[in-house]
C-alpha cells in the first residue's frame, strides 16, 4: 500500500537552560540541542523515514521559547493514514517524557509550507529584574529566567526614548556580532515594535521583599540580523548558511537573538544612566560592530522567543484532519 506523506507545523516551548540551543548537535556532544530530543521523540512514532524538524527560529544556549515552531514531514508505514493533529501532539509529548520541552500544537499544512521562509515576523521578550542586592535575593522560580541587575531600578522614560530610536528601518551593523560571513549579510533591517514595560514575577505573592521590580522588553521584527533577532518578509532570504543544511544555525532569519541581547543591553544601560538615550542614534550612525559598548550585552537567560507569526492563508490546507 502507498503511504501518504503529511506535513505539519509544530508549535513547541522549552526552558533553554540545560540545552546547547534549539538546533541539533552531534549526538556525542555532552550537551544536546532541543531538536535532538524532538527528533528522538518522533523516532518512536515509527515513521517510514526519519523525521527532521525544520526549525523556524534559532535560539542559543540558555535562551528559552514560549513558542517556537518547526515543520516536519511524517510518512507512516503500511499505508496508514496521517496522524491526527491531536494524536501527534499527545504522542510527541509522551515520548519527550520529563524533558522541559512541550509540544503545544500541531497543524496540518501544505507540502509547500516552510516554517522559516513562510514566517511573517518573530517576537522576542527580554526579562530584567532590579532591586537585588545579590543574586541570592532572586526567588527560586526566577532563576535562569531573567537578567539580575544590581545597579538600582531602571529609568523607564529614558529607555522608552532610546527604544524609539531603534524602531523602524536602520543599518544595525553596530548591533551584530563578529562573523566570518558578515560581508555577505545585509545589515539593514526593520524593527516593527519595541515595547518596554514593568512586569510581574512568577509566583511573587510569597516574596516578602518589595524591592524587586521586573521589566519586559518586547521586540517584534520581520528580519533581525545574524547575532541579532528576526526574519525576511514572506519569501526565502538569500541563503548565507555555512553549510547546505536547511537547519544550519547561521542563516539571517535563524540567528537573531544575540542582536536582541545587544539591543537589550544598551537599553538597560540607558535605564541605569550609564548611557544617554541619544547614544542609540550614535551607535546606529557609526555602523561599526567594534563601537558597541564593552560589557553591555545582556545575558542569554533573560531572553524568550515569544511568538512566530504566519499568514493564515499559508496555513490553510483545505483538508479535513485525518483520524488514526
Amino acid at each position: 500500500m502507498l503511504s501518504q506523506k503529511a506535513r505539519y507545523l509544530i508549535s513547541f516551548q522549552y526552558s533553554g537552560t540545560m540545552y546547547s540551543g534549539v538546533m541539533e548537535t552531534p549526538p556525542h556532544q555532552a550537551t544536546l540541542g532541543v531538536q535532538n530530543y524532538l527528533e528522538k521523540a518522533a523516532e518512536k512514532l515509527r515513521p517510514l523515514v526519519p523525521v527532521k524538524f525544520v526549525i523556524s527560529s534559532r535560539t542559543d544556549t540558555g535562551v528559552h521559547a514560549l513558542c517556537n515552531t518547526a515543520h516536519i514531514d511524517i510518512e507512516r508505514s503500511g499505508g496508514k493514514p496521517p496522524f491526527s493533529e491531536s494524536v501527534l501532539v499527545q504522542a510527541l509529548n509522551r515520548n519527550l517524557k520529563h524533558e522541559p520541552i512541550r509540544v503545544l500544537a500541531a497543524r496540518r499544512v501544505s507540502d509547500t509550507f516552510h516554517a522559516r521562509f513562510s514566517a511573517l515576523s518573530r517576537t522576542y521578550v527580554y526579562r530584567v529584574v532590579t532591586g537585588c542586592s545579590c543574586p541570592s535575593d532572586l526567588p527560586v522560580f526566577e532563576r535562569n529566567l531573567c537578567w539580575v541587575t544590581q545597579r538600582g531600578h531602571l529609568d523607564l522614560a529614558a529607555m522608552q526614548e532610546a527604544a524609539g530610536l531603534l524602531v523602524g528601518t536602520h543599518d544595525f551593523s553596530t548591533f551584530r556580532s563578529a562573523s566570518s560571513e558578515l560581508p555577505a549579510k545585509n545589515p539593514v533591517k526593520t524593527i516593527d515594535q519595541l515595547e518596554i514595560r514593568p512586569s510581574s514575577g512568577f509566583l511573587m505573592h510569597h516574596v516578602k521583599s518589595s524591592d524587586l521590580k521586573f521589566w519586559e522588553l518586547e521586540f517584534t521584527s520581520r528580519s533581525f540580523l545574524y547575532k541579532q533577532t528576526s526574519q525576511p518578509l514572506r519569501m526565502p532570504a538569500i541563503d548565507v548558511d555555512k553549510t547546505s543544511d536547511e537547519n544550519a544555525s547561521d542563516s539571517p532569519e535563524n540567528s537573531q537573538q544575540p542582536k536582541v541581547r545587544r539591543m537589550a543591553g544598551v537599553l538597560v544601560a540607558v535605564g541605569q544612566h550609564r548611557l544617554d538615550p541619544e547614544c542609540v542614534k550614535t551607535l546606529l550612525d557609526i555602523r561599526d560592530l567594534m563601537a558597541y559598548p564593552p560589557s553591555t550585552i545582556a545575558p542569554a537567560c533573560g531572553l524568550f522567543l515569544k511568538n512566530v507569526e504566519y499568514c493564515e492563508a499559508d496555513l490553510d490546507t483545505g483538508r479535513t484532519e485525518a483520524e488514526t
